[in-house]
């Protein structure tokens, strides 16, 4: 297997890179059933046909970085990094209410078209997911990295997996460690796997619970962790009696695209939009990363690296566990 891995290490060495190297192998116990360049015989050009494909999406709707990187999330949360979250059907991932706002589908689609051209029958979807999400980060501002690939596709996506997997954002930070703890995250991983909100857009409903409406329909705030001006600027975007389930904001109201390590400033700041972002400032066991993240941009982007490599390695399928699907949105 190549271990050749170009990861964005401002100060980096030989040094660094080995060390970098070596923890990926030790903390992700299914990066040794992937390769870095696994398609460098079989599609040599997959990585930049996905990259290009993100980037076009990109430049025409500057939302489409928080759909990859949020698509990814949810997929790799439920069955692993499987492409299961794309199956359509009744009963499905992508049809649990969970998974309704989320976006990027047609990205997705349409890397699959053109790698389904030049290679077919060769590049997962599963990868494209990965590899899409690495690249909108990217694209972002954020750091730029070699993942390893050669995951297989899914078979199996069963919405009733779905709530049992995936963070809600009223969660307690117990609850938090248990989900990711049993996805062989760490408490860093958390802290580190939360600055994807550094960019995205959410729902009003998917932080209602800090707010409460009045006798006169009003809403009023009742989470006191949230600073007072901020929480009127969500009232303001969020009224009483809106659609709840359309009305967006972004996730960082300072750099709602870049990705950066404001995300870490807003938390400081207490305007970490959901509670389970708020928390992170709150709780003790991880107060001093949040500190640490949001005075060093570029420690977080070192983290990030680390953390998203362990992410998108999560339960990966591989030789006959699945599938090269021709339409990713169906199963062979």
């Amino acid at each position: 297997m190549e271990s050749k891995i170009s990861i964005f290490l401002p100060t980096s060495n030989l040094c660094n890179l080995l060390v970098l190297v070596f923890f990926c192998f030790a903390a992700c116990p299914s990066l040794g059933r992937l390769s870095f360049n696994f398609y460098a015989t079989s599609c040599p050009a997959a990585e930049l046909m996905v990259s290009n494909t993100v980037r076009a999406a990109s430049s025409n709707d500057p939302t489409i970085s928080g759909k990859l990187l949020r698509l990814l999330f949810h997929d790799c949360f439920v069955e692993g990094c499987d492409a299961s979250v794309l199956l359509q059907g009744n009963g499905t991932e992508r049809s649990d209410p969970a998974n309704t706002s989320l976006g990027g589908f047609s990205v997705i689609d349409s890397a699959k078209r053109v790698l389904e051209i030049f290679c077919p029958g060769t590049v997962s979807c599963a990868d494209i997911i990965a590899l899409a999400a690495r690249d909108a980060v990217a694209i972002a501002g954020g750091p730029a990295f070699q993942i390893p690939t050669g995951r297989k596709d899914g078979r199996i996506s069963n919405s009733a997996n779905v709530r049992p997997n995936i963070v809600d954002t009223s969660f307690t930070m117990d609850e938090m460690i248990k989900l990711f703890n049993s996805k062989g995250l760490s408490l860093d991983d958390l802290v580190t796997l939360s600055g994807a909100h550094t960019i995205g857009l959410a729902h009003c409903s998917a932080f209602s619970d800090r707010f409460q409406q009045d006798s006169k329909g009003k809403l009023r705030l009742v989470d006191t962790s949230l600073d007072i001006t901020y929480a009127k600027e969500l009232i303001r975007k969020c009224p009483a009696g809106g659609s709840s389930t359309s009305n967006t904001v972004s996730n960082d109201p300072e750099t709602s695209f870049a990705f950066d390590n404001q995300y870490y400033g807003n938390l400081l700041a207490h305007k970490g939009l959901f509670q389970s972002d708020s928390i992170l400032l709150e709780d003790g066991r991880t107060r001093k990363q949040v500190e640490e993240f949001a005075n060093n941009e570029e420690r977080f982007f070192r983290s990030w690296g680390e953390s998203f490599l362990k992410l998108t390695t999560i339960e990966v399928k591989t030789d006959n566990e699945g599938e090269i699907r021709r339409s990713c949105s169906f199963t062979n």
